[in-house]
């Protein structure tokens, strides 16, 4: 079908409208830039809106004499995957961005017993500066701060493809998900803020404006990806309700039907310290016992004290405010996909290393290794939002509007390929399981052939990259396990980046300095 010629051209184009995004577009627009925000779903969406969880974290270092350690506690929880100067400078950023988000007016709920064992964060050993980052008030204060910037919103658009000019990205093709128009939109410089790799799997806990295409976009105009195996698998309940996030810290009073390891209580007490599943730690027979009772998940029970604790107090009120009963009047859990540890590589100012071409928030990787610690998402989006903000504004050169020829937005049915994500690219990754996913993706591909829908061809590239790098990997380590290799190599501990080759097929290959 035929591309619409561009709506007024702008200085930046922010595609995805989670937190990232948004604070990518305010700082762009404070920084004197035009700016146009689009997003899949509606402003404020993607997974930092999913309402299947009870709350938002959001950590930090407590001080600046925290700071070091704090690095190094991301290194060693990253496993050798994450990137040091990229997270130095996000446990340096999240300071700032609370100082901003206070300014804003946005609502930071802190703890009333902030040393209890609950409020240390995910894989971290001691407790850090915690804040519960408050949607509504987010939202809510970012609109009105977006409006004064003059932010101008195009919701219920997908990224189809980037438009480029001498080797620089001055534009990207976006579909109109309300009537299937392609259309071209002129930028000076574009920012990637999409989010994850979630949409790629039926199970899966995020937002349905997740596609996980944006990898493959960004691929084919020369990015690379990076840490992309290290997608976190979630428990989440399929009874009461699906797609709803379990807390995982509710494992120490739980008894997880079918888990009768001579240890058990050792180790759900352990396995409730991390919401993620981790081949890293021996708790991870809780989550393959999980994985092992099949579609319809393990029953839970539990034998709860007289008193919860204060963050698990917070749940069960917010479970039984939502769901008209208790957790503990029955529950059945499973694997879920969830959020990606992994995915564009950027440096510290969000920059791909594609001119023109930024990215933050769970689009990109670097910052996060094997494993994440908790609260770190929250602040990924929003010290890197502000940074790929202010960049991308700083290199906007002026653009004409652009025009493309053709380009198909009509959509192909998916479905076998999310089924079988789930099967092969969960838990229990094999040799033999990865090759049959990518026999699916050929099928899918010649399909695709016929129909020539770009969003098809942006999901199959995206799970093309994600096989390679889960194949690359020949050991389990953090996020990432292969029952076929279940122990970790040591020769292995450096990060896996996916580029394109010559053949338009992803490669995956060892980092080899850093960010170079």
């Amino acid at each position: 079908m035929a591309c619409e010629k561009a709506a007024p051209s702008c200085d930046v184009l922010v595609v995805g409208a989670g937190i990232a995004g948004c604070e990518a577009a305010l700082a762009a627009a404070e920084s004197g830039a035009r700016v146009l925000l689009a997003s899949a779903g509606k402003t404020f969406s993607g997974s930092s809106f999913f309402p299947g969880t009870w709350g938002l974290g959001l950590v930090g270092p407590n001080g600046e004499k925290d700071e070091d350690d704090f690095v190094k506690t991301i290194l060693e929880v990253g496993r050798g995957m994450a990137v040091p100067e990229l997270a130095r400078a996000l446990v340096r950023g999240v300071a700032p961005a609370i100082s901003r988000l206070e300014e804003r007016g946005v609502e930071l709920r802190g703890a009333d017993n902030p040393d209890e064992r609950d409020f240390i964060p995910c894989f971290d050993r001691t407790c850090r500066r915690w804040h519960g980052l408050g949607r509504e008030s987010y939202r809510s204060a970012t609109e009105a701060a977006l409006a004064r910037a003059g932010v101008t919103t195009l919701p219920r658009h997908e990224l189809l493809d980037l438009v480029e000019e001498d080797g620089r990205v001055c534009g990207a093709v976006l579909s109109s998900l309300s009537d299937g128009t392609a259309r071209v939109m002129s930028a000076g410089a574009v920012i990637l803020a999409t989010g994850g790799f979630g949409g790629l799997f039926s199970r899966t806990l995020i937002m349905p404006d997740v596609t996980g295409t944006a990898a493959a976009v960004a691929l084919r105009h020369g990015a690379r990806l990076i840490n992309i195996e290290f997608i976190q698998i979630m428990p989440g309940l399929v009874e009461p309700v699906r797609n709803v996030v379990f807390n995982e810290r509710t494992f120490r009073y739980a008894h997880v039907e079918g888990f009768d390891a001579p240890d058990a209580a050792e180790l759900l007490d352990s396995r409730g310290g991390h919401g993620p599943f981790t081949a890293s730690l021996p708790d991870c027979v809780v989550d393959l016992s999980l994985a092992a009772a099949g579609e319809r998940g393990a029953a839970v029970s539990y034998d709860l004290p007289g008193h919860l604790p204060e963050f698990m107090q917070t749940y069960f009120s917010w479970f039984e405010d939502a769901f008209g009963r208790r957790p503990d009047e029955g529950l059945r859990i499973a694997p879920y996909a969830h959020a990606s540890n992994g995915g564009i590589l950027v440096d510290e100012h969000g920059f791909t290393g594609v001119p023109g071409l930024y990215a933050c928030g769970e689009a990109t990787g670097g910052m996060h290794g094997a494993d994440r610690i908790g609260g770190l998402s929250s602040a990924n989006g929003l010290v890197f939002g502000h940074a790929a903000g202010r960049a991308a504004a700083a290199s906007r050169p002026t653009r004409d509007e652009k025009g493309l020829s053709l380009f198909n937005a009509w959509k192909m049915d998916l479905r076998e390929l999310r089924s079988a994500m789930d099967e092969h690219c969960l838990l229990g990754r094999t040799k033999d399981g990865l090759r049959e996913m990518s026999r699916v993706l050929n099928t899918l591909d010649e399909k695709n052939a016929r129909v020539k829908s770009a969003h098809a061809a942006n999901s199959i590239l995206s799970a093309r990259a994600l096989v390679a790098a889960m194949l690359a990997r020949t050991e389990s380590r953090g996020a990432h396990y292969r029952a076929d290799f279940p122990h970790e190599d040591p020769a292995q501990a450096r990060p896996l980046v996916v580029r394109l080759g010559k053949d338009g097929r992803p490669v995956a290959e060892p980092l080899a300095t850093s960010l170079a």
